[in-house]
């Protein structure tokens, strides 16, 4: 590490850089070669509970591109397996729970959750990456909304039915639900900043399944319980179909937001203020040519403007994305300097 501030560190401050720091959601992943050949070897929860494997993942981006910090490579869903869910990554399905939550009795079965104990290996990882990384290294969360999702349906889903019935039919024990996740993502959250994590992401991936009354009413207490559990580095907040939850994001008490594509960026700054932001190149826009991606990049840029901007993209790189492309849009976001 550099004896300097770090850009991302800067930027998390709500400074002024002489450009964005940039990584990438996802950016350790399946659209690389070398992890490909990687995961051919062992399976995605192995990759995971080791952290050396992990290590080496988060790291595999991080020796192509000039990021500006690498974001340890883990699931947002290990924690429910430690709590008793019956966790499987199916090809072609996803992430399946055999054991769904839908009932009083299967919420008060879980387990309560201490990371240090139950899952060590992202911790571990951190510490073994940040020591061989020459950037700051991230850490993250899902959030506990998402996390309910998947408890509850016990796989992926269009409009999550299941979910939604024990939410609108007995909220009480959802609401119950909701403090027990949120308990367990803050302190995961908090053992990856005692482990070294200079900044830590709480993904909210399914809250734009719900309405603004909803998300007030369920996601947003939510989060900022969970957030409320850690300390001692920065915290990012970050949901996909952000733009009808602008006005209330920062009641979650985040210290910085992540915004996705489908929102302007400048007018997500209008409404969430003086707070740093991050984001937001579709990720399918890494498709095009790459002198089109260097224009959409210094557009976002410019339309950011300045202070405690982090770029990124709107969401994680798909598997069918060329490394080229990335290169482009890195290359895009070093190249650019504030007069």
């Amino acid at each position: 590490m550099k004896e300097h501030t770090p850009l991302i560190v800067r930027a998390l401050r709500n400074e002024v850089t002489e450009r964005p720091p940039v990584w990438f959601m996802r950016q350790a992943g399946r659209y690389l070669p070398e992890y490909r050949e990687l995961r051919s070897k062992h399976t995605f929860l192995q990759m995971c509970h080791t952290p050396e494997l992990a290590t080496e993942v988060t790291l595999q981006p991080l020796r192509r591109y000039p990021f500006d910090a690498g974001i340890i490579f883990s699931d947002i869903l290990l924690p429910l397996e430690s709590m008793g869910a019956e966790l499987e990554y199916i090809p072609g399905t996803g992430p399946v729970i055999r054991n769904p939550v839908r009932t009083a009795a299967d919420v008060r079965a879980l387990k309560d959750f201490d990371p240090i104990r139950d899952l060590p290996a992202p911790m571990e990882a951190i510490r073994l990456t940040t020591a061989a990384a020459d950037v700051p290294i991230l850490g993250f969360a899902g959030a506990p909304f998402t996390m309910a999702c998947y408890l509850i349906e016990g796989q992926g889903s269009r409009n999550w039915p299941e979910t939604k019935r024990l939410m609108f039919g007995q909220p009480k024990l959802f609401d119950e639900l909701l403090n027990r996740l949120a308990d367990a993502v803050g302190d995961h959250l908090q053992a990856q900043i005692d482990a070294g994590a200079v900044g830590v992401q709480l993904f909210d991936t399914w809250a734009g399944v719900l309405g603004p009354a909803d998300f007030q009413r369920w996601a947003l207490p939510a989060n900022r319980r969970a957030l409320k559990r850690a300390s001692g580095a920065p915290t990012m907040f970050f949901t996909k179909d952000s733009a009808p939850f602008l006005p209330w994001l920062r009641d979650i008490e985040a210290d910085a937001y992540a915004v996705d594509w489908r929102v302007d960026i400048g007018a997500a700054r209008k409404v969430l203020g003086d707070v740093p932001i991050q984001g937001n190149l579709d990720p399918q826009a890494l498709h095009a040519p790459h002198d089109e991606i260097r224009r959409r990049v210094r557009s976002i840029i410019e339309t950011a403007g300045p202070k405690g901007h982090i770029f990124n993209l709107g969401h994680g790189i798909t598997p069918d994305i060329e490394p080229a492309a990335v290169e482009a849009a890195v290359e895009a976001v070093h190249a650019h300097r504030w007069s």
